[in-house]
């Protein structure tokens, strides 16, 4: 687990080096370079030593022939069975870790490789003998892959500072990214905030010759055009149980200690139930957050001591207060991107204390919602079935009539939000259930000239509307939930969750494991009748019953909460200080992204309780605190960690 970058192009070794430099943070082990200024190539890593702490494991690794050079950044967990196929093909290894592995099986198989690995990676592998740069990124995103490419060349990383050390690449504003953060509080993939960076997809791979894309193809799609498989209901629990058990099993390979996130929520306790099952008595230690308060309904430290005892492993108790964003400046430094979610200070301050403690990896529970529900928009869209049926004109009379319920009672702002798109088509409802604000708010929220650099202006077309498109249709009822959960898995899990657990884990050092996205659970779960996974209320129905006999049965029912914070209290009292300085009138008209006066205005309707935008504010704050961080403290270098790092 480490940190990449490079380039391709009449570049330097000393910029090489200032976009390692940067991210010395994600490989505080080693580092390593590889420049051939012939070639015009350049390659550096960070290491952050998990597998063959020997210099053995040491990147850039050269293959023996010498004509393949790679920088990795993740964790193969299936390299031991690909060694020894590699082995039976007369391959001599001289380490024993997974990047030696990678490297011989792309001198073996090439590209056809990527389908082979079970793991979470980013890398690059560059060909000496046919001068082209090969990128490729996992199938479920974990490990970020950032690019820039222009007439000066072809530059890549791990987080996008590091490709900002490069003073020629534009510093443009992407509005239509600024658009989706304000409705979603992320920017879908390939966007970033910058219109000259962009993401690498999921699943995806580049070749780069001569400075230039010359080929772009997805190699893993989800699998969501399998047929579904028919099962019990106990049948798919007991496939599940054995699944998640073999994924965390296999994910708990380290030749450093191993420890586990506990929320005392379903999905992270059941992993640390099986993780659990590979170490010593109580030799598994465990981290949870404990909050001043929190928007869910239920505390979860009282359920995180509840499975500690219940498995005999140490809980680690971190305290989270709103005091913590005062470190938020730092915290967005590292995020590289305006991502709007307070929850992930809490992440931010557990993988401080893990590392504190020597600690250099968790397994966490993430993507269990994604694959088994557990939102609430996943309840809301199996409950459309009560009325999606009414004419539009009925419809219609559900959404103005809920519109102005009272917005701070969690009650009726949720029954408000349920309607918000009632009298929309299916798809487009479907959308608006990840929305935190409407398209009228956010073309408001907007300045006239940033309207008028929108790609589309109007209407409901975005990526996730893209994305959904490329779904199969599956009909109504519950077929429907397998189709929101392919925009889970495409977009949030990859954008927002994915994106800020790398980053702040990787801030202090510590890789964060998702046993969750393991390949052949995330197949298991697209075979399983989505009937099985959201069953009326209950969310999760068939990973509840997976774990029936293994959890206690108060944990496995308990209501979901998950790291959350009270933004929308926080945003009228604790960081109403930083939202005066961040959108003051003066300050959103001087950075001439948005509407000072409907910006304004909005405060002061969100502070009466008559429309729910504190998220989109915070997004408005985050987006102003990015651009001081990255553009006004230009050029964005190495002497800029004092202040953040």
């Amino acid at each position: 687990m480490c940190g990449l970058a490079g380039f391709q192009g009449r570049l330097s070794l000393d910029l090489l080096k200032r976009m390692s430099l940067v991210q010395r943070h994600r490989g505080p082990n080693s580092e390593g370079e590889f420049f051939d200024a012939a070639n015009q190539i350049g390659l550096a890593h960070r290491r952050l030593s998990i597998l063959d702490l020997a210099p053995t494991g040491s990147q850039p690794m050269t293959d023996p022939s010498g004509r393949y050079t790679i920088v990795f950044n993740g964790e193969i967990y299936n390299f031991r069975e690909l060694r020894s196929d590699l082995q039976t093909y007369g391959v001599v290894f001289r380490g024993t870790s997974d990047t030696e592995v990678l490297i011989n099986l792309w001198s073996k198989f090439g590209p056809a490789s990527l389908a082979r690995l079970n793991g979470i990676f980013a890398m690059a592998i560059w060909d000496s003998l046919n001068h082209v740069l090969h990128l490729a990124r996992d199938g479920m995103g974990v490990k970020p892959l950032y690019y820039a490419c222009d007439s000066n060349g072809f530059r890549f990383a791990s987080e996008i500072k590091s490709i900002l050390q490069d003073p020629n690449v534009s510093r443009e504003i992407d509005v239509d990214a600024i658009r989706e953060y304000l409705s979603y509080v992320y920017c879908p993939w390939p966007r970033t905030i910058l219109k000259a960076v962009r993401k690498l997809g999921p699943g995806e791979r580049l070749e780069v010759k001569n400075g230039r894309i010359t080929k772009q193809e997805t190699f893993y799609n989800l699998p969501v055009d399998q047929p579904i498989e028919q099962m019990s209901f106990a049948e798919a629990a007991d496939k599940v149980r054995n699944s998640l058990r073999s994924a965390v099993h296999r994910q708990m390979v380290a030749d450093v200690p191993v420890g586990c996130f506990l929320s005392g929520g379903l999905d992270s306790s059941a992993v640390v139930a099986f993780a659990r099952e590979c170490q010593a008595s109580n030799s598994l230690p465990c981290y949870t957050a404990d909050s001043e308060e929190s928007e869910g309904f239920t505390a979860d430290l009282p359920y995180a001591k509840r499975v500690a005892t219940h498995l005999n492993v140490p809980l680690n108790i971190i305290a989270i207060r709103s005091d913590i964003m005062c470190e938020f400046s730092r915290m967005l430094w590292h995020l590289d991107e305006p991502l709007a979610d307070p929850a992930a200070a809490n992440l931010f301050l557990i993988c401080q204390a893990a590392r504190e403690d020597g600690i250099k990896v968790l397994l966490g529970g993430t993507g269990g919602d994604d694959l088994f529900t557990g939102y609430r928009r996943h309840y809301s869209l199996c409950m459309e079935r009560w009325w999606s049926w009414l004419p539009k004109p009925l419809r219609s009379l559900l959404r103005y009539g809920t519109a102005n319920l009272p917005k701070g009672i969690p009650s009726t702002r949720r029954l408000s939000k349920l309607f918000s798109y009632a009298d929309l088509t299916a798809d487009e409802r479907l959308v608006g259930y990840f929305r935190w604000a409407t398209p009228p708010q956010v073309w408001k929220a907007l300045s006239p000239q940033s309207v008028a650099q929108l790609s589309v202006p109007h209407g409901f077309s975005d990526s996730l509307q893209a994305r959904l498109s490329l779904c199969p249709s599956m009909g109504a009822g519950s077929f429907r939930l397998n189709r929101m959960l392919f925009l889970e898995m495409s977009h949030f899990l990859i954008d927002h969750n994915l994106n800020y657990t790398d980053k702040l884990s990787m801030a202090v050092g510590v890789e964060a494991r998702v046993p969750f996205l393991d390949p052949e659970l995330v197949e298991l779960s697209y075979r399983i009748p989505p009937q099985w996974k959201q069953r009326g209320s209950v969310g999760k129905a068939v990973l509840k019953r997976a774990m029936v006999g293994i959890l206690p049965s108060d944990v496995i029912y308990r209501p979901k909460t998950g790291f959350g914070a009270p933004l929308r209290k926080w945003m009228l009292h604790e960081l109403k200080p930083m939202a005066d300085e961040l959108l003051s009138p003066n300050v959103v008209a001087s950075r001439g992204l948005f509407n000072p006066d409907y910006t304004s205005q909005l405060r002061e309707l969100d502070a009466a309780g008559k429309v729910d935008v504190a998220y989109m504010l915070f997004t408005m704050m985050c987006i102003e605190l990015w651009c001081q961080l990255y553009l006004d403290a230009a050029p964005m270098n190495t002497n800029n960690l004092k202040k953040v790092a």
